[in-house]
């Protein structure tokens, strides 16, 4: 009588195989990752565009016509602050821009408008440009966010932008 073992495990060829396939798989899939990981940046970022857009017009409405960006608030002529800017949008204000005092205010608090200065994902940071031409932005001149202040006098435009400048959500 001749004794017969069950056969027990993987052969050498059969695990080498499934290696192969695995890293096939992996070469064919992990850059589909990357993209939707850029799209979600991209995504964010958009978001973070319109967000900034709204609480701008919120701003402009209820002061007087007047864009976030020097104090006092003027309609046209000012020069952009970017400390000056989130400070009236991060801050509690009376219609007029200056800080918010229950005592002495004329007008009701209008803010805080965001909470913090928010991250471009795409930039690596939130730098800023107020450049503007012709009433549109000059992306080309930062990377981060444009904002469109010409003066007080601009649309009040909010752009993001990549790490080369290029405009990305319009």
């Amino acid at each position: 009588m001749t004794a017969r073992y069950a056969r027990k495990g993987f052969t050498l060829i059969e695990i080498l195989i499934v290696v192969i396939i695995l890293g096939i798989l992996a070469a064919i899939v992990i850059p589909q990752f990357s993209n939707a990981s850029n799209d979600a940046r991209k995504s964010s970022l958009a978001s973070t565009a319109q967000t900034m857009r709204s609480q701008i017009a919120l701003f402009r409405l209820q002061h007087n016509d007047n864009l976030p960006g020097q104090l006092p608030l003027v309609s046209s002529g000012g020069t952009f602050s970017n400390a000056t800017f989130w400070t009236l949008m991060t801050t509690q204000t009376d219609a007029l821009g200056a800080a918010y005092v229950k005592a002495t205010s004329l007008t009701g608090p209008f803010g805080p408008y965001m909470q913090a200065t928010p991250v471009n994902p795409l930039a690596g940071g939130a730098a800023w440009q107020s450049t503007v031409t012709d009433g549109k932005a000059n992306p080309a001149a930062a990377t981060g966010f444009v904002y469109d202040y010409a003066g007080g006098s601009g649309s009040g435009n909010f752009w993001g932008t990549d790490s080369s400048g290029l405009v990305l959500v319009p």
